[in-house]
């Protein structure tokens, strides 16, 4: 396994000593060391699992990781903090760690999110070079004709470009609704909302049903539960994560 390193800055943010910002005020006024030298940059990396961290000469240790799976309800937020004081995805798992989640679902968008403390597997999981899949299951009115098909499978000009070629099925259709399911290997903002809206599909309900290799399964909306090690293992391996240098 290839080292893993992390900025001194986003370190001490991750164990909650304090944000980004103030890293730089912190030292100034306090001591913090690594193996033994005084750190006076924000930017030096480290290895969180073999250097040897002390704020004021007390060792510093990383948190517990912890991975969760969260069924996100309609009208709630994927930020960890929001300035108008909406509910997040974070508000419904009691931890006392610091967990985020990987990536977003916007707000009127359900299911499927993972939130974690483990900032190297988010970053994999993010990074767009790994393509790990998503799936989204549509409800639409009416039926998607033979256009609208092509357009979704072959790839939709938008704003930002022409969207990557995506697996699309019908699950099921009628004249007043159509459930659609798509796999899509990249992660644009409302990515399938505009691509529905440039085509001409009307989206009812947009629910995402897996993470490349988690499925939803029957957890019901607003319930979350933690990955099994069988779970987390497949997303390792998804990523290639022991094979990987993570940058930021």
């Amino acid at each position: 396994m290839e080292e893993y390193t992390i900025r001194l800055n986003k370190y001490l943010a991750n164990l909650g000593i304090c944000a980004r910002r103030d890293v730089k005020r912190l030292l100034k006024e306090r001591v913090l060391t690594v193996n033994g030298e005084r750190a006076k940059e924000q930017g030096v990396r480290l290895d969180p699992l073999k250097d040897d961290v002390r704020l004021d000469g007390k060792k510093l240790k990383a948190p517990e990781l912890v991975y969760y799976l969260l069924n996100k309800p309609n009208g709630i937020i994927s930020s960890v903090a929001d300035e108008f004081g909406r509910k997040n995805v974070t508000s419904f798992i009691p931890t006392t760690e610091r967990i985020y989640p990987v990536g977003r679902l916007d707000k009127d968008t359900t299911g499927l999110i993972l939130l974690t403390n483990d900032g190297e597997l988010t970053n994999h999981l993010t990074h767009p070079k790994y393509h790990v899949y998503k799936v989204y299951r549509l409800k639409v009115e009416g039926f998607v004709n033979k256009a609208q098909m092509r357009a979704l499978q072959n790839g939709v000009l938008l704003d930002d470009g022409i969207t990557a070629p995506a697996t699309v099925k019908i699950i099921k259709e009628s004249h007043n609704q159509s459930l659609l399911e798509i796999t899509l290997h990249e992660g644009r903002n409302r990515q399938i909302r505009r691509m529905c809206e440039t085509v001409g599909i009307k989206l009812l309900e947009l629910e995402r049903v897996a993470f490349g290799p988690i499925a939803i399964g029957n957890l019901k909306t607003g319930k979350y539960r933690e990955l099994t090690m069988k779970e987390l293992e497949a997303l390792k391996n998804a990523v290639q994560i022991q094979k990987s240098i993570h940058t930021d």
